[in-house]
């Protein structure tokens, strides 16, 4: 019968935090790239973003397969990583 199997769950609460502290407490980022690097990804995001809105705006006008916007995706995602790089000094 279904009624003599029984579920045991572990327990959900977690106590890894003090809630006194609130999230992130006495953590320190410490930059691991220089200025110049910090400059240059922020450089290339900015680059890549404009050349990544110029074919959109191409792609829009000539009114082409949406399809072929996808292909957007590969420099946009290299741009939002190399700007989140900047913006988190990692």
């Amino acid at each position: 019968m279904l009624t003599d199997s029984i579920l045991k769950f572990s327990n959900l609460i977690f106590d890894s935090m003090n809630p006194e502290e609130g999230e992130g407490a006495g953590e320190v980022c410490i930059a691991n790239i220089s200025p110049k690097e910090r400059k240059k990804r922020l450089n290339f995001a900015i680059r890549i973003f404009v050349f990544t809105s110029i074919i959109l705006i191409i792609l829009l006008i000539l009114n082409v397969n949406p399809l072929w916007r996808l292909i957007l995706f590969l420099p946009l995602a290299s741009a939002t990583s190399s700007f989140f790089q900047w913006r988190d000094k990692t």
